[in-house]
């Protein structure tokens, strides 16, 4: 979403900020343009619950590598090439998946979470107006949480923003904030994260190379030998690990519902168009799988095999 044209620059300019000035600064200019996307969102599902991830990548996976790209963000910035170069080597980390990422962001720039609050809420409201008919309901969801205190942190934020919006426009729009399960100590403690979350997600993929210990954009280096010697049967990546990541899984769905019986929660990532898995998420009366939109044909076929089955 950040990557278009019209939207990178700005997006740049937020990242390279010295101050929460210059930060909200650029981040003012890409408010309007997020909320258009949300609008457009909101009017593709013409009335069904729309759920919105908050940023989640690192930022260094959005700045300019190339000489032209960084001079151009000096310019617009004020700063000079070498400047900008400093801050773009601030960013890299050693282990970017596991660093400064998903609500660890808000957490060090609140401005971020109170624009895409702004930008959720206010598209949301707007469609809202132009289709009273539909039951716009959106579903903010905060990623990458490992204690409930993150989470308190940003629903803290999401909430005050998106109340303030809602008053201002006399508005009766309702909204949910919920987390992505993504980090196993979120899994071993759901039911505190419960207590701030109305819904879950399980991000897998995290989830998945978290528990193992291993990354899933290097693991392709050594899995095959573990397949030749008969150490792992599938992919973990493409299927879930019922064994291991399956039973965190299971015990956050019990523990999460433990505090609200009625919390749907289900699974975002590649896993989702897996038939095995799939039916695994059926097993743990999950509400729903996501996946790419190629998989989606195969998910929604196993899911019905998977209820059949069930019945059966």
């Amino acid at each position: 979403m950040f990557f278009e044209p019209d939207k990178i620059a700005a997006f740049r300019e937020m990242i390279c900020s010295d101050t929460v000035e210059e930060r909200e600064a650029a981040l003012e200019k890409l408010l309007p343009l997020q909320q258009k996307d949300f609008e457009q969102l909101y009017e593709a599902l013409e009335g069904c619950p729309v759920t919105i991830r908050f940023l989640d990548p690192p930022l260094h996976e959005f700045v300019p590598a190339e000489e032209k790209d960084i001079e151009a963000l000096a310019a617009a910035q004020g700063k000079s090439v070498e400047a900008i170069k400093t801050i773009i080597a601030g960013l890299h980390e050693f282990n970017p998946m596991m660093g400064h990422r998903g609500c660890r962001l808000s957490v060090t720039y609140p401005e971020i979470a109170k624009m895409q609050t702004k930008a959720v809420i206010r598209a949301a409201i707007n469609v809202k107006k132009a289709h009273p008919d539909w039951n716009v309901l959106p579903e903010i969801m905060i990623p990458l949480i490992g204690d409930v205190k993150e989470l308190a942190f940003v629903k803290k934020i999401v909430v005050s923003v998106a109340d303030a919006e809602i008053a201002a426009a006399g508005s009766d729009l309702k909204y949910e904030v919920g987390t992505m399960i993504e980090i196993p100590r979120a899994a071993l403690t759901a039911d505190e994260i419960a207590k701030e979350a109305e819904f879950f997600c399980f991000g897998t993929n995290d989830l998945t190379q978290m528990t193992f210990g291993f990354s899933r954009d290097d693991a392709g280096k050594f899995l095959n030998a573990y397949y030749d010697n008969k150490i792992y049967e599938n992919d973990p990546f493409a299927k879930i690990d019922q064994d291991g990541v399956g039973k965190l899984m299971d015990m956050a769905v019990k523990l999460g519902r433990s505090v609200r019986p009625n919390m749907h929660i289900g699974i975002c990532g590649e896993h989702g168009g897996d038939p095995t898995s799939v039916e695994f998420c059926h097993k743990l009366g999950l509400s729903y799988v996501s996946c790419s939109p190629f998989r989606v044909p195969i998910a929604r076929l196993a899911a019905a095999q998977a209820a059949i089955k069930d019945k059966k």
